[in-house]
């Protein structure tokens, strides 16, 4: 597998330790937001989950999440992006 090359931090657009809003679309079903802030809090154990922001689709099929974490490394945030891309309850993260 290639990873891309390293970003020296001070390239990075991104400061650390920082807010870091995430986006996640999945099925509006139950333990579809417990499951999401159970990954978050592998990331950020300091990850509160009465700040997820909940957005139900028009039809009510979808559930968007927006969680914010605490941002650390660009490692951290790949790892929790890919952790949640693959994750079978999420359709979309952005």
């Amino acid at each position: 597998m290639n990873l891309p090359p390293e970003i020296p931090p001070e390239q990075s657009l991104i400061e650390y330790p920082s807010q870091f809003p995430i986006k996640v679309m999945g099925a509006h079903v139950e333990g579809f937001v417990e499951a999401i802030t159970h990954v978050a809090r592998q990331f950020d154990p300091g990850f509160d989950a009465s700040t997820i922001e909940q957005r139900p689709s028009k039809g009510g099929n979808y559930l968007g999440l927006t969680i914010t974490i605490t941002a650390t490394s660009r490692e951290q945030l790949d790892e929790i992006y890919r952790t949640l891309t693959t994750h079978p309850m999420v359709k979309v993260v952005l």
